[in-house]
């Protein structure tokens, strides 16, 4: 989950159990953007993530799709996506 800490967009797990503190994840605004759009979207891909994010922001489309593999390879290091 996505949430404000301090001022911070954080992710995440839910539940008592879920809450690793070593593994907190802070996102900046465009990273929680981010992940927003592939919450909303459900299934995702790097492609599709990255043509929303060119969308939203003046980005080039390499420049997105390396971002957002980036930010995919970290969320998997932090066990919030698989």
């Amino acid at each position: 989950m996505l949430r404000q800490v301090c001022g911070e967009n954080v992710i995440m797990g839910e539940g008592l159990g879920a809450i690793n503190f070593g593994k907190l994840l802070a996102l900046n605004e465009t990273a929680a953007w981010v992940w927003k759009q592939a919450r909303e979207m459900g299934d995702f891909t790097i492609e599709t993530l990255a043509d929303k994010l060119c969308e939203e922001y003046e980005v080039q489309t390499n420049e997105a799709r390396q971002d957002v593999a980036d930010l995919i390879d970290e969320w998997k290091k932090v066990d919030v996506i698989e």
